[in-house]
């Protein structure tokens, strides 16, 4: 099986069906069965020879293969337990790569990467269904001191809110977080058609690359993230009403008029509107309002 091409349908099909194997639309299984786009994610991730790498649902084992060949160690991490099946058998007698059945998120991450690749830096892949590609990303970036890079397989739409700028419709509370703790790049835009089965939508390669250092100063990054999840939590209503009317702040509405001023920030204004900057700004007038 080592042999097989995974990027060909008819191959892949064909292994599927010795394995009397279907896709589970409750896992977003979609198969990667384009060389180019592969080689893409590999060369975004800048993988060589020695790299320690986490992939996320490697599914067939389409990017594990090639980023094995190209002399990676691999721990790839499969929910589904028929798909471990395949992959044992695909990448069998491969040294470099370890093929964990579990469910990422119900990993504790720090002890799984220790445990698998000491103390070094370690590069994430991984080909994500929309529905788990936010928690994913927050369960990695906890660790991001040990990450290196982040390249994935997401939904347009996922990879349009990542990197989303102020002042336009995809600019959401999760573009805050990823662009605090990250730097976010969209590599290349991927049609439907280069899965097996197609998805409904297209799809968006992103690599996000951990920063060592916030790219705005912020008192806490609690209450950097409590004013963010606020403002955004009634985004249609001004920053005066819906930092107001949130709990974990504890701001009658006076308190809140004063710390926008103080950071020079109109109470009229909407959540969507603002930069990193002015968000860090308002945390910090209200942590100098709070003491």
């Amino acid at each position: 099986m080592t042999n097989i091409d995974l990027t060909s349908p008819a191959q892949l099909l064909e292994l599927f069906r010795e394995h009397g194997f279907r896709p589970k639309k409750r896992f977003g299984q979609n198969f990667l069965v384009d060389r180019n786009v592969v080689n893409k994610i590999l060369d975004a991730a800048e993988i060589t020879e020695g790299n320690a790498v986490l992939e996320v649902g490697p599914g067939a084992g389409t990017l594990t293969q090639a980023a094995a060949e190209m002399g990676a160690r691999i721990v790839a991490v499969e929910v589904d337990r028929d798909m471990v099946a395949i992959l044992q058998s695909v990448l069998a007698g491969n040294p470099n790569v370890t093929i964990i059945n579990a469910d990422i998120l119900r990993l504790d991450l720090p002890v799984f990467l220790t445990e698998h690749f000491g103390e070094g830096p370690v590069k994430v892949l991984g080909n994500l269904p929309y529905y788990i590609t936010s928690p994913i990303i927050a369960q990695l970036l906890e660790c991001k001191s040990r990450i290196e890079s982040i390249v994935l397989m997401t939904q347009k739409e996922v990879a349009d809110r990542l990197k989303a700028r102020p002042g336009t419709g995809d600019f959401g509370s999760m573009s805050v977080f990823v662009q605090f703790h990250t730097e976010v790049q969209a590599v290349a835009q991927v049609s439907r058609n280069v899965f097996l089965p197609p998805p409904d939508v297209s799809s968006t390669i992103v690599k996000l690359t951990p920063r060592r250092d916030p790219p705005v100063e912020v008192p806490s990054e609690k209450l950097f993230f409590d004013v963010v999840h606020c403002a955004f939590g009634k985004r249609r209503k001004t920053l005066l009403n819906s930092l107001s009317d949130c709990p974990p702040l504890g701001l009658t509405k006076e308190q809140v008029a004063d710390a926008l001023h103080n950071a020079a920030v109109d109470h009229s204004r909407r959540a969507e509107t603002l930069s990193l900057a002015e968000f860090a700004g308002i945390a910090r007038a209200v942590a100098a309002l709070t003491g």
